[in-house]
């Protein structure tokens, strides 16, 4: 599925080679979808690496690692559709509201990020333009797809990583779970996970899942889709035999909790953010 043209914004006059986001095709009447939102590391050209050396975008700051390839997989095996953000958080981060103070950070664990300060108005607002909400635009649209395919509300999972160590604080999970009020896939998905006894299973950790403007915020929450978001801790997914292994776990436990019935069902939870505008999204 290719972007509506009217919503490339200054890209095509930019950077034309520079696509922000890509769309896997699958089977769209199974009624799930994956989004990985920090999946790519790549910056238009324009934008010379914003000052930073080659080796800060192989760090986690840059992107997650092994979301990408993991991701892949499941829609590989599953035969679903995905939706995969090319750029890196570093240039705008899609998993924030567009009002969030770390949409586009100038400092992250440690590394200053010399292209983003200082960040004028307009800079802002054509990354926006030409990043962000294309592929916003793009998950809403496969949204959608997968709702008329399917003749239900949609199953969205969402795929992260996170760093075995922040700020020099070790993280003890193998995987986390990360959702705000709506139980209908987090509750099964730990259970499932949990029954493996070598894994050590984080609810709503390293994250809160909470976030209000992210990614499940803004196209399942306000929805009322079921959903959740999985971090996997990266060392386990760095390497093609850790992402096969997470691939071959996840299959079978995404196919269980996409075949019950209250999954497909529209329910408003609510936020824990607060109050929830029905019409967003």
């Amino acid at each position: 599925m290719q972007a509506v043209p009217s919503l490339c914004f200054g890209r095509m006059m930019t950077d034309p080679d520079f696509q922000p986001f890509e769309v896997i095709d699958g089977d769209w009447s199974k009624g799930l979808l994956l989004v990985a939102d920090h999946a790519g590391r790549k910056l238009p050209s324009r934008y010379n690496s914003l000052g930073l050396p080659p080796s800060e975008f192989e760090r986690h700051i840059a992107y997650d690692i092994g979301v990408e390839a993991t991701t892949r997989g499941l829609a590989r095996v599953l035969g679903v559709p995905a939706v995969l953000c090319h750029f890196s958080r570093l240039l705008i981060d899609p998993n924030r509201g567009d009002d969030d103070p770390t949409l586009i950070r100038q400092l992250y664990d440690g590394t200053v990020i010399p292209g983003n300060y200082p960040m004028s108005a307009a800079e802002r607002e054509s990354r926006l333009n030409s990043f962000y909400r294309p592929y916003h635009q793009a998950v809403a649209e496969a949204v959608e797809r997968v709702s008329q395919a399917s003749g239900r509300a949609p199953f969205i999972f969402s795929v992260h990583s996170f760093t075995p160590v922040m700020q020099g604080i070790v993280r003890p999970w193998h995987v986390g779970v990360l959702w705000d009020m709506d139980h209908r896939v987090a509750w099964p998905l730990i259970e499932m996970l949990a029954a493996d006894p070598a894994l050590r299973v984080g609810d709503n950790e390293p994250y809160d899942g909470a976030l209000r403007g992210d990614t499940m915020y803004s196209h399942a929450i306000t929805q009322g889709f079921a959903h959740a978001l999985i971090e996997i801790r990266q060392d386990l997914i760095a390497d093609q035999e850790g992402v096969d292994g997470w691939v071959e776990r996840l299959v079978p436990i995404l196919d269980a909790i996409n075949a019950r019935p209250d999954i497909h069902d529209v329910q408003h939870f609510g936020s824990r953010t607060g109050s929830v505008d029905h019409r967003k999204g």
